[in-house]
């Protein structure tokens, strides 16, 4: 028995060692990276080559909305497409839909234990995957703290969720806030900050069975933004604009002049740092972060590879690295602050946060948290087009100038003749 044992190990040590060559051979080889984001720049540089030495890497960075017109002809033809690409979360499911990438659904079933679901369900198409995401942006509802106290009586994120829990809420607080304050402040700067909130919140995507489907969510997005509108609850500071900017400052004013206070902001992970800190440095302190009305996400980044790479070891392994390695992911988020996709990573270091610029609240924890509920299902390739049909409708019926039946039949009528469906 003990000799057979002996066998065993030895046996268990020489399969060991011969997949740890084999994984070393699989990381071997000339790798081409096309990216519109210079995080995945930054990966390579720092983290993967240096851990891979048999891998060379040829990185080439495209801008964002030039991107898809560089990869769509080299897909198509296979003449000099890239190894792997990252992929917008505009524009994944395009790709992901299109046949051309390299199924990687093996790797996304060994991390699917430790990662979160919406990443792997948005690069998920009949079955297979064929992107994978090192991040989540589950989105939340930053707000002023000395505007919660001043006109809800509290600044704590769990007695201002009450508030706000429901898109029912939402409103009746949005009334609150309007009415104690005179007019002056605004629960919101824009209705547009809201259109995210609302997909979210549906229960069926755009397209169903082949054929148009305009989820209740959707009419009621329409709804509650002309509502917003018409009894003065919203800044009317379009998204990115100057004046949507200045309500993160406080320095908003209205048409006459006069001061208009933004109670708060619907953003995702990366508004934090890159909207609301770059942008109103000085009001640090002042905000904090609740879930809001209804889970969603906005933005993200995606990694696939071309179904044709002649290299699919060394593509697989690269994404397998950066969309699941736990230490590789560890170190990521300490560095960037960036909120991961992996659940193994993210229970380890979420309670290691205190926020300054939003008076000390653990973001990262809440984050982790919000990023559970969003469903990924709901992403399709069609998305993008319908979506900005869909505003043009919106913008007609809360400015006046479409009934929403009317509105809402121009749209079919405009997503039948561009899409088909």
């Amino acid at each position: 028995m003990k000799k057979i044992l002996i066998v065993l190990a030895a046996a268990v040590l020489l399969m060991s060692g011969c997949a740890k060559k084999e994984e070393a051979k699989a990381a071997s080889g000339k790798l081409v990276i096309w990216s519109f984001t210079d995080e995945l720049k930054t990966m390579v540089d720092k983290y993967y080559v240096p851990s891979h030495p048999g891998v060379t890497v040829e990185y080439s960075l495209t801008p964002t909305d030039q991107f898809p017109n560089k990869l769509d002809p080299v897909l198509a033809s296979g003449q000099g497409a890239p190894d792997v690409f990252a992929l917008e979360a505009a524009f994944v499911r395009k790709y992901v839909e299109s046949g051309l990438l390299l199924d990687i659904t093996d790797i996304a079933n060994e991390a699917r234990s430790k990662s979160l679901a919406y990443p792997i369900e948005v690069g998920t198409f009949n079955g297979k995957v064929y992107g994978m995401s090192w991040q989540a942006c589950p989105g939340a509802m930053f707000y002023r703290r000395s505007l919660a106290k001043k006109y809800l009586g509290t600044d704590d994120p769990a007695e201002v969720q009450k508030a706000v829990a429901n898109l029912d809420k939402f409103v009746e607080t949005a009334g609150v806030l309007k009415d104690k304050s005179k007019g002056k402040c605004v629960i919101v700067s824009s209705t547009g900050d809201l259109n995210n909130v609302f997909l979210g919140a549906r229960k069926n995507p755009w397209v169903v069975g082949g054929k148009l489907n305009i989820d209740p969510a959707m009419v009621q997005y329409m709804d509650m933004s002309k509502l917003l509108k018409d009894k003065g609850y919203e800044g009317r500071a379009g998204q990115w604009s100057e004046g949507w900017f200045a309500g993160m400052k406080g320095s908003l004013k209205d048409e006459k002049g006069n001061d208009v206070e933004v109670f708060s902001y619907l953003l995702p992970t990366w508004g934090l740092h890159y909207v609301l800190k770059t942008n109103a440095p000085d009001t640090a302190g002042d905000w904090a972060m609740v879930p809001g009305p209804a889970p969603y996400r906005w933005g993200g980044t995606w990694v696939g590879a071309y179904k044709g790479t002649k290299n699919v070891a060394a593509a697989k392994d690269f994404i397998k690295y950066v969309t699941s390695d736990d230490g590789f992911l560890e170190a990521w988020a300490k560095d960037t602050g960036d909120v991961v996709s992996n659940v193994t990573v993210m229970n380890k270091i979420k309670d290691t946060y205190s926020e300054p610029f939003l008076g000390g609240q653990n973001h990262y924890a809440a984050f982790v948290e919000m990023a559970k509920s969003v469903d990924g299902k709901l992403t399709q390739g069609t998305d993008q087009a319908i979506e900005g049909l869909f505003g043009e409708a919106v913008v007609a019926f809360i400015n006046g100038e479409k009934t929403r039946d009317k509105a809402l039949e121009d749209f079919k009528s405009q997503v039948s003749a561009q899409l088909g469906l």
